[in-house]
C-alpha cells in the first residue's frame, strides 16, 4: 500500500512538473534543470540529473500528449548536456519501451510531434549505449514499429525525425549488411512506394525528400566491397541526377553528395574492371560491358550537372550564404570528378582538431553534427563510440593528460554487469571496422523503373 502510495506521489510529481499550458512554465523548468547541469563535479549532481530524468521518464505514462512532449524534451536535452550512462544503466529497457509506445501507430494518439521526439530520443540513447548487445536490442525492437510510423503519411512532420532516427540506429546497432540494406530499403519506399492496387503515389514534398536522401548516404557511407546490381545504380544514380534539377536548393545538395559518395566508393570502376575482363561471347558477359558505358554516360551527365550549380548565379529571393553553400560543394564535386580530390574538413571541438578526408567521412560528421545539435561538441569530447567512428582522441584523454576517471566511472567500468563493459570489447572491434570501410556486404536499391 504504502509502495502504490509513493508511485502515486511521484507520478503526480512528474506531471506537475512536465504538464504545462503556456511557454513560460516550460522556459522555467528548462532554465532550472540547465542551472542544476551547468553544476559539474559532485555526484550529488548526477543524482539530481537522475532523479530528473526519472521524473521524466514517469511522465511518458501521463495521458496528456503535451505532458509527455515536454518530458522527452527534457530527456533529450539530459541526454545532450550530459553522458547518461548510469541512468541507462538502470533504466534502458523502460527509456526504449516508453519511446516505442509513442512511436507505434495508433498508440496513445500520440501527436506528430511526441511521435518525432519519442523518436530522436531513441536516437540519443542509442548513440549513448554504443555498440553492443544494448544497441542491436534498440535496433531490432525499434525498426518494425518505424516503419509501420512511416508508412503511415497522415502527418509528414514526423518523418524526418523518424529516418534520422533509423539512420542511428543502424548506423550504432546494425550488426550486417542485410540488416543495413533493410533499412536503406525501408528510406526509399518513403518516397518511390511499390506501387500496388492499394497503394497511392503522393509526391514527395521537397525537406521529405531531402531528409531520405541524406539519411540514406548516411548509411550507404558504411557499406564498401559491394555486390553490386547494375541495374540498381543505374536506377539510382538516374533518379539523383534528376534530383540536381529541382528547384529546393537543400534537395539539390542532398543529391549532390550521395552521388560523389556513389562514384567514391567505386561503383564504376567495378563496372570497369568486368568490362575489361570480359571476352565478350555471350549476352550475359556482354552486360557488364554495357553497364559500364551506361553508368559513363551516367557520369558525365552528373558532372555536367554539377559544374552548372557551381556556377549557378543567384535567383529572386536566393540566400546568399545558401547560395554560397551550394557553389562551394558542387566545386568540390566538380574537382573530385575531375582530379580524384575529396574534401577536407577540419574543426575544432574544444581545443582539440578533428579532420575528414573523404565524402564518406564527411556525410557521417555533417548528420551526426545535425542530429546532436547542440549536444555534439559535449558527445564528441566523451563518447567513446564517437571516438572510434572518427578515431578522434580528446587530448584531455590522452596520454600527455591523462583522464581520471571518477568513482562513478570506475563502477560503471568495473561492474561486471554493466552495459558499458560488456560492450567495451565488440565496440573497439566493430568501430575498427567503421574506419576502414565498416561493413562488407550487398546493397540493392529498389527503385520504380518508371519513377527513376
Amino acid at each position: 500500500m504504502g509502495k502504490r502510495n509513493s508511485q502515486r506521489k511521484s507520478a503526480a510529481a512528474a506531471s506537475a512538473m512536465f504538464d504545462s499550458d503556456d511557454d513560460s512554465s516550460v522556459t522555467s523548468s528548462s532554465t532550472a534543470r540547465s542551472d542544476l547541469m551547468s553544476l559539474s563535479g559532485t555526484e550529488d549532481v548526477q543524482f539530481d540529473q537522475d532523479s530528473l530524468l526519472d521524473q521524466a521518464l514517469d511522465a511518458l505514462d501521463e495521458k496528456r500528449s503535451s505532458t509527455r512532449e515536454n518530458a522527452f524534451s527534457s530527456i533529450i536535452e539530459a541526454f545532450n548536456s550530459n553522458m547518461q550512462h548510469q541512468f541507462v544503466e538502470k533504466k534502458f529497457a523502460t527509456l526504449l519501451h516508453q519511446c516505442l509506445a509513442s512511436v507505434k501507430k495508433g498508440s496513445k494518439k500520440a501527436s506528430s510531434k511526441e511521435i518525432a521526439l519519442a523518436a530522436h530520443a531513441i536516437g540519443c540513447l542509442a548513440l549513448t549505449v554504443g555498440c553492443g548487445n544494448n544497441a542491436h536490442e534498440i535496433f531490432e525492437e525499434s525498426i518494425r514499429p518505424i516503419d509501420e510510423s512511416l508508412a503511415s503519411k497522415s502527418d509528414v512532420s514526423k518523418m524526418p525525425s523518424l529516418l534520422e532516427c533509423l539512420a542511428i540506429i543502424t548506423f550504432v546497432g546494425g550488426n550486417d549488411p542485410e540488416e543495413t540494406e533493410r533499412s536503406m530499403d525501408i528510406m526509399w519506399r518513403v518516397i518511390l512506394p511499390k506501387l500496388g492496387s492499394n497503394v497511392v503515389s503522393v509526391k514527395p514534398s521537397a525537406p521529405l525528400i531531402t531528409a531520405v536522401v541524406s539519411a540514406w548516404a548516411f548509411l550507404l557511407s558504411t557499406v564498401s566491397n559491394l555486390k553490386l546490381n547494375s541495374k540498381n545504380w543505374q536506377n539510382s544514380i538516374s533518379y539523383l541526377s534528376t534530383l540536381l534539377d529541382k528547384e529546393d536548393r537543400s534537395v539539390r545538395i542532398a543529391a549532390g553528395e550521395a552521388l560523389a559518395l556513389i562514384f567514391e566508393i567505386g561503383v564504376i570502376d567495378k563496372y570497369s574492371a568486368e568490362s575489361r575482363s570480359a571476352s565478350v561471347t555471350t549476352e550475359e558477359e556482354i552486360k557488364p560491358h554495357e553497364s559500364y558505358i551506361f553508368l559513363q554516360g551516367l557520369k558525365g551527365k552528373v558532372i555536367n550537372q554539377c559544374k552548372s550549380l557551381a556556377m549557378e548565379a543567384g535567383g529572386k529571393g536566393s540566400a546568399k550564404k545558401d547560395l554560397n553553400s551550394q557553389r562551394n560543394l558542387f566545386r568540390d564535386i566538380s574537382d573530385f570528378f575531375e582530379y580524384g580530390y575529396s574534401p577536407e574538413i577540419s574543426m575544432k571541438i574544444g581545443g582539440d582538431s578533428l579532420q575528414t578526408s573523404s565524402w564518406s567521412q564527411m556525410i557521417q560528421l555533417n548528420f551526426i553534427k545535425h542530429f546532436l545539435g547542440g549536444g555534439f561538441t559535449k558527445h564528441m569530447q566523451e563518447n567513446e563510440f564517437l571516438h572510434e567512428v572518427f578515431d578522434f582522441t580528446p587530448k584531455r584523454k590522452g596520454l600527455n593528460n591523462v583522464h581520471r576517471m571518477s568513482d562513478l566511472e570506475k563502477r560503471m567500468f568495473k561492474s561486471p554487469n554493466s552495459a558499458l563493459n560488456k560492450a567495451r570489447t565488440q565496440l573497439l572491434d566493430k568501430q575498427r571496422m567503421l574506419t576502414e570501410g565498416r561493413k562488407v556486404g550487398h546493397y540493392a536499391v529498389n527503385m520504380v523503373d518508371d519513377e527513376a
